[in-house]
């Protein structure tokens, strides 16, 4: 059986540490031939975010345009500029199979993709489009308009207010207790996955999560197996990062 397309749209990053260039490369590990759509151009080091070129909106629909005659199986969603986030909520509107959503806000070393009025629309446009919306704390935190999103109680409230706004499954990442990470997952009931912490702070798992979990949705996995599964490639990640000007970074 041929490898199902799964088309990741978000913003390119040079070291491939992240974004696109990361998105594609576990989208193949994890058994999907990758397709993209390009958002914004972004200029990123150890630094921070130094620049982001947004992709006109006419051009974002003509990207969308080009994969029409192609069987896309699932879509991941990562940072997007604010003008593009309209474009993507109306092209999804449209599609009928899985659409993974890490709503991005900002690049893990400093620098924001969105302003404030970027988050409220993320939150009316884009999270009512997710099968499966993957925040970490202080995403959901801000999403959900919450004071702390940093332990199981605080964690369950975000997802369970994510997903109010429309989302069909929340999974807030992130969470650290007692030498264990857990993150928790919200689909009507509440479910907490969880393993050992793997003590490296590593660029990019956010990316790596989403792409294998709209990977595994995409080859028919339902979605607890897809979350063990898609954990289970990160912290493997994890595991074997290595460092690269100045940060760890996947190997």
């Amino acid at each position: 059986m041929s490898a199902p397309l799964v088309c990741a749209i978000g913003t390119t990053d040079p070291w491939n540490a992240a974004g696109l260039g990361l998105d594609l490369r576990a989208l193949t590990e994890c058994g999907a031939r990758p397709l993209m759509v390009v958002t914004a151009v972004s200029a990123q080091d150890a630094r921070g975010l130094q620049a982001l070129h947004a992709i006109p909106q006419a051009m974002i629909a003509a990207q969308f345009a080009a994969l029409r005659a192609l069987p896309v199986a699932a879509y991941r969603v990562g940072a997007l500029p604010g003008e593009a986030i309209g474009a993507v909520a109306a092209f999804l509107a449209g599609v009928a199979v899985p659409v993974v959503i890490d709503p991005v806000l900002g690049a893990t070393r400093g620098g924001a993709f969105v302003e404030e009025s970027g988050v409220a629309a993320i939150g009316r446009h884009l999270i009512p489009r997710a099968t499966l919306l993957t925040p970490n704390c202080d995403e959901a935190r801000r999403l959900a308009g919450l004071a702390r999103c940093d332990d199981l109680a605080t964690m369950s409230d975000a997802a369970r207010r994510l997903a109010e706004r429309g989302a069909a499954g929340v999974l807030v990442t992130g969470g650290r207790r007692d030498g264990v990470a857990f993150d928790v997952y919200f689909d009507g009931e509440i479910h907490v996955f969880e393993h050992p912490l793997v003590a490296t702070e590593m660029r990019g798992t956010g990316c790596l999560l989403a792409a294998a979990l709209a990977a595994a949705l995409a080859r028919g996995i339902g979605p607890h197996d897809a979350i063990r599964e898609a954990r289970a490639y990160v912290r493997g990640k994890l595991e074997r990062s290595i460092e690269l000007g100045g940060m760890r970074v996947a190997e």
